[in-house]
């Protein structure tokens, strides 16, 4: 079978290893959206480090996991994200204004939607994590 949505493969094993409470998890193919997301969840605590493995393929991701995870997934398709409708967003996705996270592609990266809505920027939703 085909990959179809990479970002989408690698949130749902991390979210699978992270329910049989596994130490580490092994993502593959990587690539830079993925390490970008990554980056963002380690930011705020919700994984440990990660560790590119560069097989001169598509390469790999070895992640540390710490156990605050509960879930994370993909928006799918990237809907388009305004300053003003960040709000309804998180209404939707998140469970609570006290934690979790939108991702947002934006002309600035990637970033969550807090650091958006400091920047004054939209943009398009990648997916999210609490």
């Amino acid at each position: 079978m085909v990959r179809m949505n990479s970002l989408a493969d690698a949130l749902k094993t991390l979210c699978n290893a992270e329910k049989r409470h596994k130490r580490q998890v092994l993502l593959r193919p990587c690539s830079k959206v993925i390490v970008k997301f990554l980056t963002v969840m380690m930011k705020h605590g919700y994984i440990g480090e990660f560790e590119i493995i560069d097989d001169h393929r598509a390469g790999k991701i070895v992640v540390n996991l710490n156990g605050r995870l509960n879930k994370c997934g993909v928006i799918s398709p990237r809907f388009d994200v305004t300053i003003n409708s960040i709000e309804q967003w998180t209404k939707n996705l998140l469970p609570s204004r006290q934690f979790g996270y939108l991702v947002l592609t934006t002309s600035h990266g990637i970033m969550d939607h807090e650091e958006a809505r400091r920047k004054h920027t939209g943009g398009k939703i990648l997916g999210f994590f609490f």
